[in-house]
């Protein structure tokens, strides 16, 4: 058994220092360090060694807070791997989202343990979306400042954002619907608000033309005392882009809406 881990750790030592060798320009390698910490690399072996990550490949995408990579899990299952930055993240203007929050009152206000929390508040709410019949990425499981999820897309290679995606006017307004309704779903079902809902967090399956919602770290229970404010700030966003698809309700009509008992009201 010991042996066995030691071969996993070393593989994922080696994966670390290929991320390294393909990515030449300083910048890159400099994110690159800031996200493979002594902390991560820990919580990596940690995940290596229950079977659930077994090799790193490329990265998805580079946040504010967070860089997603493509890694095989179990069965070389692509997965995503979403890992928390300890050194360079933005935590306290995570604290807005974390500390109104009834489920994490009693994290310390230190760092590490808000970024901690984040991960594990995401893990939490993409929990309760998927319950509520809301497509988002599948969450597996949670370590320190690293979260395992579903990846969305296909042969290693990620579904488009809606910010990067052309639509027909039809299709647009048709999208727009269904968010709406994922949404009213979120509010009634999961008790959720997203909180930082655009066409940046919003990815388009490009076989059937759904919409895919993901980044919910932010998202808030309806027990936070911005949580309306972040619900309204959603829809402000959904409508300025969906403009361009002609759909012209006003904000007070989609919040209604939402706060309806029907979503089609």
């Amino acid at each position: 058994m010991k042996k066995k881990l030691e071969g996993k750790i070393k593989r994922l030592d080696n994966d670390v220092d290929k991320l390294r060798v393909r990515r030449k320009d300083s910048d890159t390698l400099k994110v690159i360090e800031n996200v493979f910490d002594n902390a991560t690399l820990k919580a990596l072996y940690t995940l290596s060694n229950k079977g659930i990550v077994e090799a790193l490949g490329g990265s998805i995408s580079t946040g504010k807070e967070a860089n997603v990579f493509l890694a095989n899990g179990e069965n070389e299952e692509d997965i995503a791997v979403k890992i928390y930055r300890i050194s360079s993240s933005t935590f306290r203007s995570m604290e807005d989202y974390i500390l109104g929050d009834p489920r994490f009152s009693n994290v310390r206000h230190n760092k590490r343990d808000i970024i901690f929390a984040w991960t594990k508040k995401e893990f939490r709410n993409l929990m309760r979306a998927k319950a509520a019949g809301i497509r988002v990425p599948e969450p597996i499981i949670t370590e320190r400042n690293i979260l395992i999820m579903e990846f969305m897309g296909e042969n290693g290679n990620p579904y488009p954002l809606l910010k990067e995606t052309r639509l027909e006017e039809e299709e647009g307004q048709r999208i727009f619907e269904t968010i709406i309704e994922d949404i009213h779903k979120l509010y009634k079902e999961a008790n959720l608000v997203h909180g930082d809902l655009s066409e940046y967090n919003i990815l388009i399956d490009p076989e059937d033309i759904t919409p895919i919602i993901i980044d919910m770290g932010q998202s808030v229970t309806l027990e936070h005392p911005r949580a309306d404010q972040f619900l309204r700030r959603d829809i402000e966003n959904l409508l300025r882009y969906f403009k361009r698809y002609k759909i012209d309700a006003s904000p007070q009509s989609i919040y209604e809406r939402i706060k309806s008992t029907e979503p089609d009201n």
